[in-house]
């Protein structure tokens, strides 16, 4: 061609360079390609309309997905779309590759895609070269993929903003890993550095604070949201001549700084620094905006979560109390672990309440106090809400000078109030509570309870006992209900557990396994009482609680509350003490004959490690023989006393049943079809030794065993 002639058309220069012109509308779903363009696609090379559907049919199924990709890439960008495509024939054969370079337009009212672009043939490389890493098939192709998947694990289960920093960190792109990252927020009109890796502690104070309006690529990218990417250091020094001084010193060649947007909305940017020249390729940018879309979700679920739990842990610090002052001879430690539904905050509750007039009812000058613990159903911010009323409520009414009936029965009709005019049954809301009240010098506790778990005890040596309570309905139930009082005596050196369901049934456990996995920590533990209340949690919350799994296929956790009170050994001389190893009293009323079944327990736990279990059998049948013929027999109510005296190998049990009747019993001699007046002759029988003694106010009937003779029920 001389000079001075017209430029060829476009068209010819094309068809002289083996490239083809192709346009692509996705609103209308129709591809037109020309001759060339029509030719590299298998097809015959003459001018074309084809629906998507054929395009698609020529193209590598991948490949397919991959250009659906890129185009979504390079209008976010505003940038060309470059990527290679494999052309199939109809055996679904590769015949060629060629390279696709178009540019992409949007539009928004039909939400549609217009590209423009070039077709050529190019030679596919080969696998392992670097030429081939580059290439979006291949090896590259599929490293690119198990990089994502394991970058999008990894940040999906980052908990806080420190583990998603130290992910990123730790992420090691497909052929090109950046030596240094950055991540910056916004606060106002100003950024700030979240974390940086690859840099030196103190590098990143002058990015702090720095100001949206600043010549620099991270303002930039916050204030349009649209990535930089900085392929060389004249690029950088050329684009950005104000800042280049601050990050010349990295020593670095290439940058990348892309928005991390959530929901529409640029919270930060992220800058991936090279010491090696990166092309930036659309592949490489595929790759580097994938993560940081995923880094921008991860930053803000962990960032609202850590919200949630500085909110809910404040609030729950405000709602639980302190155990406030010491009280003489007693202790007290309390745990609460918040495990339910996700949230750091719960319905359990626990309270220690100073009762008025500071003074012991048998010994004035002595402080007595209520211990309180109590569950709220449900695991969310209402029964939280709930909780903290009612905690305040009961502390009122305590503070007035009620019994504890009183105190749960006001607590019950203020709880039922509250759901007045809720039209939801689902905000309708109980709440079971234990309220003991305890009296330092004696030991004596009187106990109130709406629904809840029985309190334990802990004797000097070990031994655990369920003591069972009279009990109403849980709060809020019914505005009328009464919850009976039970009187129960600490003795020195034993402790006092109270807890809520979570404690036992934790970790797929009924109550009667949960039951036995509490009492095995209280048994065998040996140490104060905040090391004690330590292994009860740790027994079903901490890593060792894998490995105690209850049979229930529901592993669901429950909030745990518990509370811890010790009676402090008295002092004196040892010898002048009782060897009383153990002892347990329980009252049994004429209108409660069913507590003869609680007694029988009560003694068969006491007697727990008795070696014969003939002996443990006979002592229970006495009990039972004695209680009822008080019950039978008398208008009395009946007071059970179970002692074991003495070391093991000597040991010495005895029972005494105390009654106020002055009638004392006679032995019969009934016959063979009498259903009565055997009780006597039965603990004449079974028993080493036994008696009836009379009081200023009617009678005890006793009777003991001895571990030594182990046979006399023979």
């Amino acid at each position: 061609m001389r000079t001075g002639e017209p430029l060829p058309a476009v068209g010819e220069v094309l068809t002289a360079l083996a490239t083809g012109l192709w346009h692509w509308d996705t609103a209308t779903e129709v591809v037109t390609v020309d001759a060339e363009a029509a030719r590299l696609l298998g097809l015959p090379a003459e001018r074309a309309t084809l629906t998507e559907a054929q395009a698609r049919a020529r193209l590598h199924p991948v490949d397919w997905n991959e250009i659906i990709s890129v185009v979504g890439l390079a209008v976010a960008e505003d940038t060309l779309a470059e990527v290679r495509i494999r052309i199939m024939d109809e055996r679904g054969h590769v015949i060629r590759t060629v390279r696709s370079r178009s540019k992409p337009s949007y539009d928004a009212d039909k939400k549609s895609f217009r590209l423009i672009g070039t077709l050529q043939e190019v030679t596919e490389p080969t696998p392992g070269t670097p030429a081939g890493r580059t290439a979006v098939t291949g090896d590259w192709r599929r490293s690119r993929e198990a990089f994502l998947l394991d970058a999008g694990r990894a940040l999906a289960e980052a908990r806080s903003t420190a583990e998603v920093l130290r992910v990123a960190a730790g992420l090691s792109m497909p052929g090109f890993s950046p030596d240094g990252l950055a991540v910056f927020g916004v606060e106002g009109d100003r950024l700030t550095i979240i974390g940086h890796h690859g840099q030196q502690p103190g590098d990143e104070s002058p990015f702090s604070h720095m100001s949206l309006e600043t010549d620099y690529p991270a303002a930039e990218v916050v204030r349009t949201g649209r990535a930089v990417y900085l392929s060389s250091p004249e690029a950088y020094r050329s684009r950005y001549p104000v800042t280049w001084p601050l990050a010349q010193r990295f020593d670095r060649q290439s940058w990348a700084f892309l928005p991390l947007t959530v929901a529409g909305r640029t919270m930060g940017a992220w800058m991936a620094g090279f010491a090696y020249p990166v092309a930036f390729t659309p592949d490489e940018r595929s790759v580097l905006t994938t993560v940081a879309r995923m880094l921008a979700q991860a930053l803000s679920r962990a960032g609202l979560a850590e919200s949630e739990r500085e909110l809910t842990d404040g609030l729950q610090r405000s709602m639980l109390p302190t155990l406030g002052p010491e009280i003489p001879g007693m202790t007290v430690a309390a745990r609460y672990v918040p495990t339910g539904g996700g949230l750091q905050v719960g319905g359990d509750w626990y309270d220690m309440i100073p009762l008025p007039g500071g003074t012991s009812r048998t010994k004035p000058g002595e402080g007595r106090f209520a211990l309180v613990i109590g569950d709220v159903q449900g695991h969310d911010v209402r029964a939280a809400g709930l909780m903290g009323q009612l905690r305040i409520a009961l502390r009122a009414y305590a503070a007035e000078g009620h019994r504890p009936d009183a105190v749960l029965s006001r607590a019950s009709r203020f709880l039922n109030g509250m759901a007045y005019g809720v039209d939801d049954p689902s905000d309708m809301r109980f709440a079971t509570c234990l309220y003991v009240e305890a009296d330092p010098v004696t030991g004596v506790l009187e106990v109130a309870r709406a629904g809840h778990p029985d309190p334990a005890i802990r004797m000097t040596d070990g031994t655990v006992l369920a003591r069972r309570t009279q009990g109403g309905l849980p709060l809020g139930i019914d505005p009328d209900a009464d919850y009976p009082t039970t009187r129960i005596t600490l003795e020195p050196g034993e402790t006092l557990m109270l807890c809520t369901d979570g404690l036992i049934e934790t970790g797929g456990h009924d109550f009667e396994t949960g039951w036995k996995r509490i009492r095995t920590i209280l048994e065998s533990h040996d140490g104060d009482l905040e090391e004690l209340a330590d292994a009860l949690i740790q027994a079903v919350h901490g890593p060792s609680s894998h490995h105690t799994t209850g049979p229930l296929a529901d592993r669901r956790e429950d909030d745990i509350a518990v509370l811890l009170l010790h009676r402090q050994e008295e002092g004196g001389d040892p010898a002048a003490v009782p060897p009383t190893v153990r002892r347990t009293m329980l009252s049994v009323a004429q209108a409660e004959p069913e507590r003869v079944a609680v007694a029988r327990q009560q003694l068969r736990e006491l007697l727990h490690d008795w070696p014969s279990a003939d002996q443990v059998d006979s002592a229970v049948l006495l009990l039972s023989e004695t209680l009822t013929n008080v019950l039978v027999h008398t208008d009395a109510d009946a007071l059970l006393l179970a002692e074991v005296r003495g070391e093991t190998g000597e040991r010495r049990m005895r029972i005494e049943v105390t009654d106020t009747s002055d009638d004392l019993p006679h032995k019969r001699r009934p016959g063979e079809l009498a259903s009565s007046g055997r009780g006597l002759m039965l603990i004449e029988l079974l028993a080493d030794t036994w008696g009836v003694d009379p009081q200023g106010e009617g009678k005890s009937i006793w009777f003991e065993l001895y571990e030594s003779s182990g046979g006399g029920d023979e």
